[in-house]
């Protein structure tokens, strides 16, 4: 199968693909932390070094950077042309952050991950709100220059009315931010919908780390792209030396430099998410987390209310992550929390282990 297959069709093949890529040596259900590596991408980088340590030309691995780039669009749903390849969210949050005039109003989430905030709060002359999640949509009011938000929280995976929060925007004349950090590669997403969104490439993408994504608006939406390099030119080889004469006529222009080797394994893994399909893996990783709710419920325990997300957060019990750790079990202890992240490589054994190391 190619990049462009389409979606599985059959249990059977996905769980051949399952098993031909990953074998860990966990129950491990920490993705919202990390992804696991596929077999394809651990060659990749092996391949990668190969070239570095040999001497040979790298002219492959900046065709890898395009090659994600592509896929990264068609995964988030815009051209390519609206994608920049960078390093970090935290580093696209700062060239957002940069745009906006001074006391610009700026709408978040309590605690939202950091990188989808910090960079607003340490300008010092922005007006950063803070407010609920459940209540993000009703606070946007006038004079509201954009709201910044995770599509899915980091720390308990509730999942925001995006819906919601685009038409209160609109309604306001306020621009939009998503992260989609903690989404992507699980939840079908449309970043046309908003004006500007990022993502990170390391987990639920199951790529390496090092790599992030920002799409922007066909006309930049008033970002100066204060972080650009040569790769920034619009051709870049001849960038170089001195001010670049040309900024790419692309969101390219917002690139960083490249980490090679983390986008060469990249590749690998964005086309193994296209070959599944990301509803497919929606119906998997939702449908194990919905099982692991059940079962908490037979042990008397509530997670934190996240209807249809494939992150269960559990409150009181993020201190069991120690000895679950030792037991072969790799979870996550957020804020005192439990957390769970469900997806393509887990089964419903997965979830029965960790209940039952649960209840004893």
């Amino acid at each position: 199968m190619g990049p462009h297959s389409g979606p599985m069709e059959t249990t059977e093949t996905f769980a051949g693909l399952v098993r031909a890529e990953f074998t860990p040596k966990t129950t491990y259900l920490n993705t919202a932390s990390n992804g696991l590596l596929p077999a394809r991408t651990v060659a990749a980088l092996h391949e990668a070094a190969l070239l570095r340590a040999h001497g040979r030309p790298l002219a492959p691995l900046y065709e890898d950077v395009e090659a994600c780039r592509a896929a990264y669009a068609r995964l988030a749903g815009v051209p390519a042309t609206r994608v920049a390849a960078g390093a970090s969210v935290a580093a696209h949050t700062g060239v957002i952050a940069a745009s906006l005039p001074a006391g610009a109003e700026v709408l978040t989430v309590e605690d939202d991950f950091t990188s989808v905030l910090n960079p607003f709060h340490v300008r010092g002359d922005l007006n950063v709100r803070t407010v609920p999640l459940e209540r993000v949509a009703e606070s946007v009011r006038p004079g509201t220059a954009l709201v910044a938000l995770s599509a899915a929280q980091s720390a308990d995976g509730r999942i925001a009315d995006l819906a919601a929060v685009r038409e209160a925007a609109r309604e306001h004349g306020a621009r939009t931010y998503v992260d989609f950090s903690q989404s992507a590669g699980w939840l079908p997403m449309d970043a046309a919908a908003y004006d500007f969104t990022a993502t990170v490439s390391f987990k639920f993408l199951v790529g390496p780390h090092g790599a992030a994504f920002l799409t922007v608006p066909d006309d930049f939406g008033g970002l100066t792209p204060v972080l650009s390099g040569w790769v920034a030119g619009e051709v870049p080889w001849a960038s170089c030396y001195g001010p670049v004469a040309e900024l790419a006529r692309s969101a390219r222009r917002f690139d960083i430099t490249h980490a090679l080797f983390t986008y060469a394994g990249l590749r690998r893994s964005l086309e193994l998410i296209e070959e599944i399909g990301v509803p497919v893996l929606h119906e998997h990783a939702a449908g194990l987390a919905d099982r692991f709710r059940a079962g908490l419920a037979g042990l008397g325990h509530e997670p934190v209310p996240a209807p249809g997300s494939a992150v269960v957060s559990v409150p009181g019990l993020g201190g069991r992550q120690p000895e679950l750790s030792r037991a072969g079990i790799e979870v996550s202890d957020r804020a005192g929390n439990l957390r769970a992240a469900f997806h393509l490589y887990n089964t419903s054994a997965d979830v029965d282990r960790l209940l039952d190391a649960l209840s004893g």
